[in-house]
């Protein structure tokens, strides 16, 4: 396996699909597992090769030609209009983002110029509603790219046209296996990914190394994360692991949930390489081994914060700069995010904080007895049914930006600060060089994509995932319940929501 990285590095005599195609029989003739095989088997990536090392070495080593592409699919000259509603950047965003946003619809403009477009740039927090009442009353935009848990509440309404990424001329093998079960309802499709993104482990070396810890080496499982825990509580008095668990807040679930994958459980069987959600893992031995670390870090150690009932991961951000906190899963740019507060500390508080960034570092979630997940995000572009849309459906319009959206180009240039390409193609981009070259860990994060894990899609994912599951921490690390019978509250609960469909 060693030589593993170096046979699937591309060049540019290789053709995409026989470079995708060799590398899988490679991967099968190395006699890969199938649970080691599962996120990457058709994209050509395992996990094996997925590394910091290999995605950098991919990176700038393609070309291609986005409106060559685009037109196989829709003429250049085809005339016609498109209504478009998607949430980008905003007042807090990055200049940058404004920057890629507005290229692209110049190049859009460019390559399409007879079809206008009509878009509107909403809020994150407003965009749900608003879209569920354009749907209602038959206004909705012909396009809508959306978070990836939004899309299957619009399929399972029947809202959404059945639309996959052939009919926009691209392989579903472009695509990570996580970001398509995102837009499967009923075994049916109804959109293309568009970004997708993981998060990492992240630590305070300094603190580890007072702690007698290796500086330098993050836990490798989550029984280390507990033992690692609790030690650095003893050996500084600090606190060891940023937990939260926090009732109705994603910030619960994107943490908690690897955690619960990692044991082999579940909210439901959305870890498994086909998940049918309809089995229940939420009280199977995996979940309550997972429930019962986070019982023996919070209630039998002390060893995380006492607030964690109630913290989101921004209540970690003040004791992690502070260096009062030495553990914790967070986005890559929760780097930038520590650099730009402790450029706003003044005195003593800015050498503290400055060493603590000095000493941020990013590593790979912790595996546990039965895989290392991570939370697969991302957004997806989904097509809306004529019946519904407001002046009706121009469906080559529609496909042209669609396309456009999730080729290997603007699928990495529109995600360009917090997320990664959809069509994994664009990791072989030369922006994909450039953002490795200018966002620090961005790497690292990246290396995590294989080991996501989308939440169950299904309507119902957002009431388990917001309420179940921190209420059944909760539940638990109250000493309310037994860690079993949390879990078997939570089963309970999400047997009866499963009832309603």
């Amino acid at each position: 396996m060693a030589n593993w990285s170096k046979r699937l590095v591309p060049t540019r005599l290789i053709d995409r699909r026989a470079f995708l195609g060799s590398t899988a029989a490679a991967a099968i003739a190395a006699g890969l597992s199938t649970e080691t095989w599962a996120q990457g088997s058709k994209t050509g990536v395992d996990l094996n090769s997925w590394t910091p090392k290999y995605i950098s070495s991919i990176a700038g080593t393609e070309n291609y030609d986005t409106a060559a592409e685009c037109y196989k699919v829709v003429p250049k000259d085809y005339a016609g209009r498109v209504t478009y509603w998607y949430f980008g950047p905003n007042a807090a965003s990055p200049q940058i983002q404004h920057e890629m946003d507005a290229q692209f619809w110049d190049a859009f403009s460019k390559t399409y110029p007879n079809i206008k477009v009509t878009k509107q740039n909403l809020d994150y927090n407003e965009m749900l509603n608003k879209l569920r009442t354009a749907a209602l009353g038959k206004a909705a935009p012909m396009v809508a790219r959306l978070p990836i848990l939004w899309g299957v509440e619009f399929a399972a309404k029947g809202q959404l046209k059945e639309f996959k990424p052939e009919d926009v001329g691209y392989s579903r093998d472009e695509f990570w296996p996580g970001a398509l079960k995102s837009v499967t309802w009923k075994e049916k499709t109804y959109g293309v990914p568009t970004n997708n993104e993981t998060m990492a482990f992240i630590w305070n070396a300094d603190l580890f190394k007072q702690a007698g810890l290796d500086p330098e080496s993050p836990p490798a499982t989550w029984d280390d994360v507990v033992a690692y825990s609790k030690q650095i509580k003893e050996k500084t008095g600090k606190n060891g692991y940023g937990m939260v668990a926090r009732v109705n807040a994603g910030n619960t679930p994107f943490r908690f949930m690897p955690q619960l994958w990692a044991f082999g459980g579940g909210a439901l069987d959305e870890a498994e390489a086909s998940p049918t959600y309809k089995n229940i893992f939420i009280n199977n031995a995996g979940s309550k081994a997972a429930l019962q670390a986070s019982y023996d870090m919070y209630v039998r150690d002390r060893s995380v914060p006492a607030s964690a009932l109630t913290n989101t991961q921004n209540e970690n951000q003040d004791p992690f700069l502070q260096g009062q906190l030495a553990m914790m899963i967070a986005h890559p740019a929760e780097y930038a995010v520590m650099l730009d507060r402790a450029k706003k500390a003044t005195g003593d508080d800015k050498k503290a904080a400055d060493a603590v960034v000095a000493n941020m570092r990013y590593g790979f979630v912790p595996k546990g007895s039965a895989r290392r997940a991570i939370v697969f995000g991302g957004s997806n572009a989904h097509i809306f049914n004529p019946d519904i849309v407001e002046g009706g459906l121009d469906l080559n319009a529609a496909k042209a930006l669609v396309c456009m959206l999730t080729g290997p180009e603007w699928s990495t240039k529109l995600a360009w600060t917090d997320s990664n390409p959809g069509n994994v193609r664009g990791f072989k981009t030369r922006w994909m060089k450039e953002r490795l070259d200018t966002i620090k860990f961005l790497d690292v994060t990246t290396s995590m994509l294989p080991y996501g894990v989308p939440f169950p899609v299904l309507p119902q994912s957002a009431e388990i995932m917001n309420i179940v599951v921190p209420n059944m921490l909760q539940n638990a690390l109250t000493k309310k319940m037994s860690v079993s019978d949390a879990a078997d509250d939570a089963a309970k609960k999400i047997k009866d929501l499963m009832s309603d469909f």
